[in-house]
């Protein structure tokens, strides 16, 4: 039956494709994105090319920055004036879109497709309200990776990649006396808080990261160990160059690209940028997940469908999710990208060696951890961002003032 109703949801979508231009206009969908860097341009042409290719129209809508992408998307939803598809991270960014009647589920396809058990259950989940799909998740992104020039390190007398920040520091003491840049940032809250993260959940174990985030647990945010993560987070100030505050992420990784800068904790959408410079993983460039390759921050994007009672439109959605989670768009996409399919019964032998170390992790719950946009609000996550980037800007602070600013924080949400 499955497969019945399947054939006919893809069948009536491809069917007007297949019309004469006289008898139906071919679907056309406008994507709202955010992907603007040359990597992702790359990453989400495949996305196009493959709806071309199954009779459909794509009209790309880039907006620079996923806060600007995400708020023009709900501007245009609420005013009335929704595109086809719009994306979002995984979690509960699109939680009032959802209870305001704004978003269509898509659960009648992914039960006609049976993709949905080819999926994560920790994204699937994230992307379901009351049992329904809601979100189309489209890969898995690891949010923790340390990204690093080999060209840089071996200049600055550095081996080797310390497996711990406890290590760590001293070295990129050591490249920063050599004349290079230790770590590349970006000054901007969520690459600040995205770094925190990474420190908390490599120091601090998933253990106290899901204390933290998913428990609220003020005794956590108390601990030991949750300050030693802060301590380090704020050694790392002066291993920054004058040009972070403000810069975007891509920017950042050009550093590394041209050899100027030694590492970079970033999403493995950095990967993508590097693919496009012709740049090869042990060749070019090193990574590792976290520091020692044992724990994947786990997260991705998603494309939501706003509502229609148009059959037109709705056929271009139809065709839109098809396309997406088609298993040769997820290769191709997910390559450009240097991300991960979504999908677990694709394969993913073409996949670099940075790619293979997720794959890996991704096959035990054991090696993975939720980012924290799935396990926060989107109030709690504007909040622990400002705690954050608060702390970083002022070398004054002291970790008490960003233990106290999470304990607030979590109070306030509570």
């Amino acid at each position: 039956m499955k497969e019945l109703v399947r054939s006919m949801l893809v069948g009536a979508a491809f069917s007007l494709a297949a019309m004469p231009a006289g008898a139906q206009e071919k679907p056309r969908a406008e994507v709202m994105h955010w992907w603007t860097s040359g990597g992702e341009s790359a990453a989400i042409k495949t996305f196009a090319d493959a709806y071309a290719k199954a009779g459909g129209e794509w009209v790309d809508s880039a907006t620079a920055g996923g806060e600007n992408s995400r708020a023009a998307t709900i501007n245009r939803m609420v005013g009335g004036q929704p595109p086809t598809a719009a994306q979002f991270n995984t979690g509960r960014q699109f939680d009032d879109l959802v209870s305001q009647g704004l978003i269509r589920p898509i659960e009648d396809l992914a039960q006609a497709g049976g993709w949905k058990a080819a999926m994560p259950a920790s994204l699937v989940a994230a992307a379901s309200r009351d049992g329904e799909l809601y979100a189309l998740p489209i890969n898995v992104h690891g949010q923790n990776w340390t990204f690093y020039s080999k060209d840089v390190l071996e200049k600055s007398g550095v081996s080797e990649l310390p497996s711990t920040w406890e290590a760590m520091i001293p070295a990129l003491q050591k490249i920063k006396d050599a004349g290079f840049t230790p770590l590349a940032l970006g000054g901007q809250p969520w690459q600040e808080r995205a770094l925190f993260n990474a420190i908390l959940l490599q120091q601090g174990g998933k253990d106290l990261y899901m204390k933290v985030y998913q428990d609220k647990d003020e005794e956590a945010v108390r601990s030991e160990g949750f300050r030693k993560a802060v301590e380090t987070y704020g050694a790392l100030r002066g291993m920054v160059d004058a040009g972070s505050p403000g810069r975007s992420w891509n920017d950042s990784t050009s550093l590394l690209l041209r050899d100027q800068a030694a590492i970079q904790v970033m999403g493995d959408w950095v990967k993508g940028e590097f693919t496009n410079a012709g740049e090869k993983p042990g060749e070019d460039y090193g990574c590792t997940i976290g520091l020692d390759d044992t724990m994947l921050m786990v997260g991705g994007d998603v494309f939501v469908f706003p509502k229609t009672d148009e059959p037109a439109k709705k056929a271009a959605q139809d065709l839109l999710v098809e396309t997406m989670i088609s298993k040769d768009a997820q290769i191709a996409f997910n390559l450009a990208k240097g991300s991960m399919p979504v999908r677990k019964d694709v394969d993913t032998t073409s996949f670099d060696a940075c790619a293979q170390k997720g794959l890996k992790l991704l096959q035990s719950e054991e090696g993975q951890a939720p980012v924290f946009e799935i396990l926060v609000s989107a109030s709690l996550a504007g909040s622990v961002d400002d705690v954050v980037t608060q702390f970083w800007n002022n070398p004054s602070a002291e970790p008490d003032d960003m233990v106290e600013g999470f304990v607030n924080a979590f109070e306030i949400e509570g």
